[in-house]
């Protein structure tokens, strides 16, 4: 059956009509975009250029700096032009790619970050076999099986989008192409597919927020058994992680697990999971982490002075 799509573009309703308000955002967005290009790159490359590049939680760390960078691009520069042009417009194939990108993208993170759980999980609950549990064999499977669950994840999303007919109004409240607001313009009954994004996407991020919940209560539960320097540096680690899972998990579950349709109040959610929780990730994992600290200085003065000669 053929489907009806007389639209070939959308307007992004954004995050406001007032001018001062979309001049103080665009400022706020820019600054908030080039910190986290700028830290996750430094990240990225001091990992990469040093011996850290070896161990697992640093490696998992460069995997997941990637990601976010991939991920905030897919929605930030098209937010920042828009603001500065005054114009919101968007083409229905770049709207398609949107929603896949977000979706493979920030499910590809999460289970980044739930390996990183069980790196750490084992490093504490079974130091000495850590090097044979978590060798590089094992850590590049869990990354792929990381790719390949954000694909299984954002295919079926993007299918169910593009089956749907889009005829009437195309305005869309929001400042990039969610799956909630274009459920809100499709020209069809969409309860049902709303239902299953609730399924395919809330649930399954509540499910993994519990056990990464569960998880870091046996790692804590475990610290007893450390020494007072052992317990400092693994308690250190976990908070850090345990920032990042609620930092950006917290609210992608506020904005895909409640009824399948959107509220004025979701763009401002999707802020913190899209720009502000990314943004923060270099400086959780750098300011209290003296392993990333030194191999960062090490990288980068060896780069300038290797520039200077």
């Amino acid at each position: 059956m053929e489907i009806q799509r007389n639209i070939s573009e959308f307007i992004l309703l954004g995050l406001s009509d007032d001018k001062k308000v979309q001049i103080f955002c665009f400022v706020l967005i820019l600054l908030c975009f080039v910190a986290l290009l700028v830290g996750n790159f430094l990240i990225l490359i001091s990992i990469l250029c040093s011996p850290l590049f070896h161990q697992p939680m640093y490696y998992f760390l460069s995997q997941l700096s990637f990601l976010v960078i991939c991920y905030t691009s897919s929605v930030t520069p098209k937010l920042i032009g828009g603001l500065l042009e005054g114009t919101q417009t968007i083409s229905y194939g770049y709207c398609m790619v949107q929603v896949f990108t977000m979706h493979f993208f920030g499910s590809s993170e999460i289970f980044i970050i739930t390996t990183m759980a069980i790196d750490r999980y084992v490093a504490i609950c079974k130091p000495l076999h850590y090097m044979i549990i978590m060798n590089r064999t094992k850590c590049n499977f869990l990354i792929l099986a990381a790719w390949a669950a954000g694909i299984a994840h954002s295919f079926p999303q993007l299918f169910m989008i593009m089956q749907l007919p889009f005829c009437g109004p195309n305005e869309i409240d929001h400042y990039f192409c969610d799956i909630f607001p274009l459920l809100k313009i499709a020209c069809t009954d969409t309860y049902m597919i709303g239902i299953l994004v609730v399924i395919s996407s809330g649930v399954i991020i509540l499910l993994i927020f519990v056990i990464l919940f569960l998880s870091y209560i046996i790692i804590l539960y475990t610290l007893r058994n450390l020494s007072v320097e052992g317990r400092c540096k693994a308690l250190s680690t976990c908070v850090s992680h345990i920032s990042v899972v609620v930092l950006f998990l917290v609210p992608a579950i506020l904005s895909y697990l409640r009824p399948p349709t959107s509220f004025p109040e979701d763009k401002v959610v999707a802020l913190f999971y899209t720009i502000l929780a990314p943004m923060f990730n270099p400086f959780i994992y750098t300011l209290r982490n003296t392993e990333m600290k030194n191999a960062m200085r090490k990288v980068w003065c060896q780069m300038l002075f290797s520039k200077e000669t």
